[in-house]
């Protein structure tokens, strides 16, 4: 059984809940929003909370979603219209990132 969100992991399911869609933010911009941990931390919080949130909204640095996660992710971004790189395998960060405000 899983345990409870503790404030860390309510603070970081907070800031991914508002990211808006058709937008994106990478773990470390969420650290960084949070104020509070690194983009592991975001992870890990992600990979143990993250599925009653916009997970498809939190990527890689470099625009990738979550490992094992990329089908159901681009059919959000397709739905939602995020950027994409003309590679078609990541999100466009300059286009799709928010800054939080």
């Amino acid at each position: 059984m899983r345990p409870e969100p503790d404030e860390y992991a309510e603070m970081v399911l907070d800031a991914v809940e508002r990211i808006p869609a058709g937008q994106v933010m990478s773990y470390g911009d969420i650290a960084e929003l949070v104020g509070v941990g690194g983009p592991r931390q975001v992870g890990r919080v992600m990979s143990l909370y993250g599925g009653g949130v916009p997970w498809w909204r939190v990527v890689r640095a470099d625009g990738r979603p979550a490992q094992g996660h990329e089908v159901r992710a681009f059919e959000e971004y397709r739905v939602e219209g995020t950027p994409v790189r003309p590679d078609g395998r990541r999100v466009d960060m300059r286009q799709a990132r928010w800054d939080g405000n």
